[in-house]
């Protein structure tokens, strides 16, 4: 079983920068695929980046390419999210997520993630 508790969200003006961070315990962090999904009140959950359990494979969605990068560091179970020149309509509650035992290329749809984080905020204001 993984947990996990994304840090990091808050307050930044249009074009400023985030990095959000995804802390997990469990055996399975490093045999497991990582996910950032983020949800904007009325809205259905979007892909926003994936990275795969090695770090080799990365996936970002159309939304944030260019802009924002997923690392992950095995050693200290740890997933990151950096965010560069954010936009107003960025604005979501960000979740991380674990595709437990999945070595293959990041899937970009929320269903195969088995765990997710409560979230943090994100508010971009314009």
């Amino acid at each position: 079983q993984v947990q996990l508790v994304e840090s990091g969200g808050g307050l930044v003006q249009a074009g400023g920068s985030l990095r959000l961070s995804c802390a997990a315990s469990g055996r399975t962090f490093s045999t497991s695929a990582m996910g950032w999904f983020r949800q904007a009140p009325g809205k259905e959950r979007e892909f926003v980046a994936g990275i795969s359990y090695s770090g080799g494979r990365i996936n970002y969605g159309d939304n944030v390419k260019g802009r924002f990068f997923i690392s992950r560091d095995n050693a200290k179970n740890m997933v990151y999210l950096q965010m560069n020149s954010l936009k107003p309509e960025d604005t979501a509650v960000y979740h991380c997520a674990a595709d437990e035992n999945y070595t293959g290329y990041p899937l970009a749809r929320p269903g195969p993630y088995d765990y997710w984080g409560q979230g943090t905020q994100v508010t971009v204001s314009s």
